[in-house]
């Protein structure tokens, strides 16, 4: 059997999916950003010129912080991962990303690939995480007739 979730007080997804799924003893987090959910986002400034500046490390705490309220609404924590994938608009932001990601997880945490793509869903993005977490469901009780 599975489940889908839609966490409230999160920003919804820019499509029709939902931020998290489980199925049996897994919870599959969606690809999550920095995106709040009045659509505006952490790490990004924009200065009454239109100059942008962007931050590696405010997004991917933001991130992190974003997956482990998905994962708290489900019963779990960023304790429960077991793999992490990380998309990186640019490979030159590793150095921040994984500065930052140390203070989240160390080598006991989830299993984690990371790579680069071209872009994301919005160009103020930089980072984007999906993840898996172990949560073993209660055992449930069959009543017998």
């Amino acid at each position: 059997m599975t489940r889908s979730f839609m966490v409230s007080g999160k920003a919804r997804p820019r499509g029709r999916f939902p931020h998290a799924k489980r199925a049996g003893d897994l919870v599959y987090v969606s690809g999550t950003s920095s995106r709040r959910p009045d659509n505006t986002f952490v790490g990004v400034e924009v200065d009454e010129l239109g100059t942008t500046a962007l931050d590696i490390r405010a997004q991917t705490a933001a991130v992190l912080d974003n997956i482990g309220d998905i994962l708290a609404d489900v019963g779990g924590s960023l304790a429960d991962l077991v793999q992490v994938t990380a998309y990186l608009v640019n490979m030159n932001d590793f150095g921040g990303y994984n500065e930052v990601y140390a203070g989240y997880f160390d080598e006991s945490g989830p299993t984690r690939t990371t790579v680069a793509v071209h872009q994301l869903p919005h160009p103020h993005l930089l980072i984007e995480i999906q993840a898996v977490a172990y949560l073993p469901e209660p055992p449930t009780t069959k009543e017998h007739a």
